[in-house]
């Protein structure tokens, strides 16, 4: 099974072609330019450097989020527009897990971190069990404190990772339980999106292009602004 995936969720733009269990090919930027501007041209770069035709992938994988808006919907409409084209299906894989898939085989809870802004970050806890990758909790917006109480709750090191440590290193770096993961695996990375998609497509887990959907977690700042705008509103006709 051959998969071509993306990631453009957060500060990184990246994309990859895994074979079984063989990464083919991987470009991965975390620079000034916009993913707008290198998704498509990483994705002809990875496929003409390792001799791939983009039609020759079984399935097209894409991080599902949560993460940056504007980088979810490109990430989508990359992959949709890739799916419908060359009529093959798409594997979606939620960001946070592909995150914690960076890190494998340990014995220690993974909680990867994402700037949310306003303080808060998206964010789940994980651990390994038997070569299976297990989600502990759901997905979540929440306060950097509210994480770190759930972190110390497990009595034991916690590895963090993600756009959201160096955010916060001050805050976390008091807590004597708590590593970092190293900066090839702290951030997304579309080889850990095609590996965990390898995973997916066996489970069945493939959707048609049109059937693919984004994990939001919170609203939009547009759309926050608009409600505490008309909020605002509201309150001076009273």
């Amino acid at each position: 099974m051959k998969i071509l995936a993306i990631d453009t969720t957060g500060q990184t733009a990246s994309a990859a072609i895994v074979e079984e269990d063989k990464l083919i090919a991987e470009f991965t930027l975390n620079y000034k330019l916009t993913h707008s501007q290198t998704i498509l041209p990483m994705i002809a770069e990875i496929c003409e450097k390792s001799e791939t035709k983009p039609e020759d992938a079984d399935y097209i994988a894409c991080s599902c989020g949560p993460g940056s808006f504007t980088g979810l919907r490109i990430g989508a409409a990359t992959a949709k527009g890739l799916a419908l084209a060359l009529h093959k299906k798409l594997v979606p894989v939620p960001t946070l897990d592909a995150l914690a898939y960076n890190v494998f085989e340990t014995d220690k809870i993974i909680c990867p971190i994402m700037d949310a802004r306003r303080s808060q970050v998206y964010t789940a806890f994980y651990r390994w069990n038997s070569q299976e990758l297990c989600r502990l909790t759901e997905m979540m917006a929440i306060s950097i404190d509210e994480v770190i109480q759930m972190a110390q709750a497990y009595g034991q090191k916690v590895i963090f990772l993600g756009d959201g440590v160096p955010v916060h290193q001050k805050r976390l770096s008091l807590y004597p339980a708590f590593i970092y993961a190293p900066a090839h695996c702290s951030l997304q990375r579309a080889a850990s999106v095609a590996a965990l998609a390898m995973v997916f497509a066996r489970e069945g887990k493939a959707v048609e292009g049109n059937a693919f959907e984004l994990i939001y977690l919170r609203k939009s700042q547009a759309e926050r602004e608009r409600e505490e705008r008309l909020q605002g509103e509201g309150k001076e006709n009273d």
